[in-house]
């Protein structure tokens, strides 16, 4: 299993990016910040909040394999601080996400709109009933 965490900038908040890789699935999940979080902030987030943090679905990715050159290494690890953002993976499976709580929303607003459409049926049936009680 590897875990990941991007933290970046997005106009206008910092936003933390969980990837997670195991099994040859990847899951994301994004979290917003607000201000810019200092590192012991970061820290501290993931050690109160990571299991209450919803991943997307898993989408299929392949784990590279990295050569244990030393310079290699610490090239990688420069190109990863300047490249800021998240990668098309991740970027599709939290589109999936969102989707999947806008199906999630539709449903039960729909479901709401009926109970209260059905509420007020028997609140019309029961004055109508009222009305003829008297005669």
């Amino acid at each position: 299993m590897v875990a990941k965490l991007t933290v970046f900038f997005e106009e206008p908040f910092w936003v933390g990016v969980f990837e997670q890789i195991s099994e040859g699935q990847l899951s994301v999940c994004k979290v917003t910040f607000g201000a810019e979080p200092k590192d012991y902030e970061v820290w501290e987030y993931i050690l109160k909040n990571y299991y209450k943090l919803k991943p997307s679905p898993a989408v299929k990715t392949e784990l590279k394999k990295t050569a244990d050159n030393p310079k290699r290494r610490q090239r990688e690890a420069k190109k990863l601080l300047r490249n800021t953002g998240i990668g098309t993976k991740s970027q599709h499976a939290l589109k999936m996400q969102r989707e999947e709580i806008k199906i999630e929303r539709k449903q039960t607003s729909r479901e709401q709109r009926e109970v209260e459409k059905q509420r007020k049926f028997e609140l019309r049936q029961q004055k109508r009933k009222e009305k003829h009680r008297g005669h």
